[in-house]
């Protein structure tokens, strides 16, 4: 596992081999906004595909859909976040800069833990938590102060108030400025499930309990965006809303939540490297929220949320849009009775696609160090991506260019692409070619040389283990098949 101290080594590897991009580098980039180059991209792709497949395939209770980025207006008061999507910030005097109250609070703990001080740190924490929860903006500024929290580019502790800072970012539609109107890029995928429930439920013929899942890109104005691709302006959700009926929401809510869990171990990550964190405050709309995090280089944070939800979001959009949005449930309860006509709680499960890549690739980053027979040192580079997730799943690499080898080792590669990405290489020694294919996280490479032409054998090398075998052509396929599934 990645530490805090090699992070930087992690960002500089996902450039140097093709996975993540600073955005618009030749302009001198974009802060907090980020490319995913070919590796990378196929990394993501994997991911959604895995999240996507668990959801609506292995679920005959849940169905996907792709809502449009743009949304009425409207959308966006019923859903609170016009009014209350926002962060407290608090600014320096003297540098300008700008900073996220609770994330300067959690840097100081972070100083604090470092220098040994790790009671100071947790009860820095927990009084912040308790301040949050009151939302008491003076008692914030009063812990910054009593605390001695100084800016990291003036060095000083000369703070403004504290204040509220919408996180959206807003547009206009029309062809004329003018004449257009506001509307918002949105700042989470959830709301364009809500607005299509009845469409879904009813084109669909389903009963509660069930769930629509989407996935796709959202959009929110972070002024403090930090820690590589973990928190971004642009950023990809992988959310479900899974309605049920009132009074079993938390029921339900047990269930998502290990369910969950269980997913993310089976992706690979080890369970020391995951925990549940209860929010200390609720949102408004909520009756029980948990976050699964992951730890990561720099400690552990929020990687999916589960949010008991209530009926609040299809109440809001009911009032809003002046349209009745409530389900008929003709099951009889404990009474006898049909429950009749209700607006359903709803379950979300939330999943941050980018924090995952960043997960995997934090978790899989590995450097190995060893001593040569003779005594020298030798070592590696790899990312040990579990090979379902992984970019490419082979790699073929003929033994020198020349004797029909480049031949055998391309018609393979045909044979492969029909069930998963192999990629050919032929440049330098075998070698660097191997230590190439570890360092972005290749399971297995394959050695096709003269005795390939005589008996139709290749060797087969594991990634993580690099250890090697020969395996009949045929049995190629198979193999690696085996393996990612």
């Amino acid at each position: 596992m990645a530490n805090e101290n090699n992070f930087s080594d992690i960002i500089s590897h996902c450039k140097e081999y093709g996975y993540l991009f600073p955005s618009s580098e030749i302009y001198d980039g974009l802060s907090a906004v980020y490319d995913y180059g070919q590796n990378g991209a196929q990394l993501k792709k994997n991911i959604r595909d895995l999240w996507w497949k668990s959801m609506t395939q292995m679920h005959e209770d849940i169905v996907g859909i792709d809502a449009a980025i743009f949304m009425h207006p409207l959308t966006w008061k019923a859903s609170g976040h016009v009014d209350n999507f926002s962060d407290p910030m608090i600014d320096n005097k003297d540098s300008k800069k700008r900073y996220r109250v609770d994330q300067l609070i959690e840097a100081h703990a972070d100083k604090l833990a470092s220098e040994g001080k790790k009671e100071e740190s947790e009860e820095l924490l927990k009084v912040m938590d308790g301040l949050i929860a009151k939302d008491d903006f003076a008692g914030l500024k009063q812990l910054i102060l009593d605390n001695n929290i100084k800016c990291s580019v003036s060095g000083t502790a000369h703070w403004t108030d504290i204040r509220q800072f919408n996180l959206m970012f807003d547009t206009q539609l029309g062809s004329v400025s003018g004449e257009a109107d506001k509307i918002y890029l949105r700042p989470e995928t959830a709301q364009g499930i809500f607005v299509d429930f009845l469409n879904v439920q009813k084109t669909g013929r389903l009963k509660i309990p069930f769930g629509i899942a989407q996935t796709g890109k959202a959009f929110r104005n972070e002024i403090v965006a930090r820690q590589f691709i973990f928190r971004m302006r642009e950023f990809e959700q992988m959310e479900m809303e899974f309605f049920v009926r009132p009074g079993t929401e938390l029921e339900w809510y047990e269930r998502w939540k290990h369910e969950r869990l269980e997913w993310h171990k089976a992706l690979g990550i080890p369970a020391e490297k995951l925990r549940f964190h209860n929010h200390t405050k609720l949102a408004h709309y909520a009756n029980a929220a948990v976050d699964i995090e992951f730890e990561f280089p720099f400690g552990f944070k929020e990687l999916e949320g589960i949010h008991s939800r209530t009926d609040y979001d299809l109440k809001q959009h009911q009032t809003y849009s002046k349209k009745k949005i409530q389900y008929f449930d003709n099951e009889s309860g404990p009474d006898g009775k049909p429950y009749g006509n209700y607006i359903p709680y709803v379950i979300e499960t939330s999943v941050g696609l980018d924090r995952l890549v960043l997960a995997i690739i934090s978790l899989s980053f590995t450097e190995e160090k060893w001593k040569r027979e003779d005594g020298s040192d030798d070592g590696r580079v790899v990312l040990k991506i579990p090979p379902k997730i992984a970019p490419y799943k082979l790699a073929v690499l003929p033994l020198v260019k020349k004797d029909g080898l480049p031949e055998i080792a391309r018609d393979l590669v045909k044979k492969c692409h029909q069930d998963f990405y192999a990629f050919y290489e032929e440049k330098d020694s075998i070698g660097k070619r191997y230590r190439r294919m570890d360092a972005i996280g290749t399971p297995f490479c394959v050695t096709v040389d003269h005795q390939t032409k005589e008996d139709q054998t290749v060797t087969i090398r594991d990634r993580d283990t690099m250890t090697q075998r020969r395996i009949h052509l045929d049995e190629v396929v198979p193999e690696v098949l085996k393996a990612i599934r």
